[in-house]
């Protein structure tokens, strides 16, 4: 399970997750800045990436299409990097298993 976080968060919390989720990615890191939802969603699914997004529109894309990719959406207004890192952190059990329900597609985290 890698995390590909969207635009819409911190590169930072490749650094403040790196333990807790070995792999986690930037869009930045893979060449996404200032992409479209449709070019993130491919190279997500692509290569296998869940989606880290406080977009909605990730969220109704994700009840449309369904999965691959799966999405995390988390909805927290305006909030410091290191909250969302925590929010992340707490969830871990939650995400592990999100991602061994072979029907979740998405996980709303708050």
């Amino acid at each position: 399970m890698t995390l590909l976080i969207d635009e819409n968060l911190s590169p930072r919390l490749i650094r403040l997750l790196a333990e807790t989720y070995p792999g986690v990615q930037h869009v930045s890191e893979v060449g996404l800045s200032r992409a479209s939802d449709t070019d993130v969603w491919t190279y997500a699914r692509t290569h296998g990436l869940t989606i880290v997004s406080k977009d909605s529109d990730f969220h109704q894309r994700s009840l449309i299409e369904r999965h691959p990719p799966r999405v995390i959406w988390i909805r927290r207004g305006n909030c410091p990097t290191a909250t969302i890192a925590e929010i992340l952190e707490t969830a871990h059990d939650s995400i592990v298993g999100f991602h061994a329900d072979a029907t979740a597609t998405l996980l709303i985290l708050d």
